[in-house]
């Protein structure tokens, strides 16, 4: 029989994440499993500034993005979510899907539950998928989310 002990949701704070705790607080109440979040700020700068320009990006930013994470991340899941469930949130810096598969490593997770933007083409090979590097390094199976309105609904 499968056991999952402990569930980790990656989230962002966009409407794809939403979805995803929503999966993950359903799984963790299932197999009456802690629930992990997790968020990612990145400590890089995703645009290279012009020569001659100074990075906008400083250690006080990037005290500022964390701090506004951990006040956002103590409001999930919804209230209705959060019965019966213990929740242990995170916030850390560094790159996302790294950090993501060594948070999964360190707390001995069993199972990532994690949000697809839905991207594809031209902009999904400039970016990259944070969930696809995650599915192909994770220690763990991993459950993708696809938007809402892509649920799976019983024939």
């Amino acid at each position: 029989m499968i056991q999952m002990q402990r569930i980790l949701v990656p989230i962002d704070f966009s409407e794809f994440g939403e979805h995803s705790i929503r999966y993950g607080c359903e799984f963790a109440k299932k197999f009456s499993a802690e629930l992990h979040l997790l968020n990612v700020v990145e400590d890089i700068y995703p645009i290279v500034p012009e020569p001659g320009t100074a990075s906008p990006i400083t250690g006080e930013y990037l005290v500022g993005l964390k701090e506004s994470s951990e006040r956002a991340i103590e409001n999930l899941p919804e209230a209705e979510w959060q019965s019966d469930l213990k929740i242990v949130r995170s916030v850390v810096s560094g790159t996302p899907f790294l950090e993501i598969i060594r948070y999964a490593r360190k707390e001995d997770i069993d199972m990532i539950v994690i949000g697809t933007h839905g991207r594809s083409g031209l902009i999904h090979a400039l970016m990259g998928s944070v969930a696809e590097k995650v599915v192909r390094k994770a220690p763990c199976p991993v459950l993708t989310v696809r938007p809402e309105g892509h649920d799976f609904v019983m024939p």
